[in-house]
């Protein structure tokens, strides 16, 4: 894979392509989790590495899966994946585990995973699959934790609270009150308020996205 080919693909997953903000898929989590920064990051390293994993492991398998069992391997591929991925939160990060509840196992379910191994992965060099699946799982990382920052913003004046569940007791004092805490607006904090910060989001990617495609539309003079 050329340095172009990875530039593209990276700005495919983050921007052009991202899952949440265009695609619009995996929306369940992103709109349940994302209470916090560190529940948002939390999530999205979670989806980031099963992703990766999935469409490598997808593309090295492409050669020796028969179309008629594809799906079904795929889906237990996935399944054994994010297994691995719950028992490490269970193992090493349980307070976190606890605040997360089921939707660390609900990645399974999570379809921006099977349509990239599906759709492309599948049918590509393992390099090129690495490389999507980490770009995907990247933008819908950095989505989870825009959304869970802009939240806890809004909701709570603060950012990285409960830090030291993700990254351990160095993190005990990151947490950042950026405004009083009894001033927040209940609503971001509740689940209208997951909505409301998407849509904020989606339009603020469209209208950036719109200010571009106007300005390499003027003729150089």
């Amino acid at each position: 894979m050329t340095d172009a080919n990875a530039t593209a693909t990276l700005r495919g997953g983050l921007w052009d392509n991202n899952p949440g903000l265009v695609q619009l898929l995996g929306l369940c989590p992103l709109l349940a989790v994302s209470t916090t920064l560190v529940n948002g990051l939390a999530l999205g390293l979670a989806s980031l590495a099963v992703m990766t994993a999935t469409s490598t492991s997808s593309s090295l398998l492409r050669h020796w899966l028969h179309p008629d069992l594809r799906l079904p391997v795929l889906v237990l591929l996935i399944a054994s994946l994010v297994t691995a991925v719950d028992l490490l939160f269970r193992g090493w990060l349980f307070e976190l585990h606890l605040e997360l509840g089921l939707f660390v196992p609900l990645i399974v379910t999570n379809c921006v995973i099977l349509a990239r191994a599906e759709s492309y992965a599948i049918r590509v060099a393992p390099a090129a699959a690495l490389a999507d699946g980490f770009a995907q799982g990247l933008g819908f990382a950095a989505v989870l934790g825009g959304l869970g920052a802009l939240r806890e913003l809004l909701g709570h004046g603060s950012l990285l609270q409960g830090a030291d569940r993700l990254f351990g007791p160095v993190a005990a004092g990151w947490q950042l009150q950026l405004l009083p805490g009894e001033h927040g607006l209940l609503l971001a904090s509740l689940p209208p308020g997951a909505f409301f910060g998407l849509a904020l989001l989606v339009a603020l990617r469209q209208r950036l996205a719109q200010r571009r495609r106007a300005a390499a539309a003027v003729p150089e003079t």
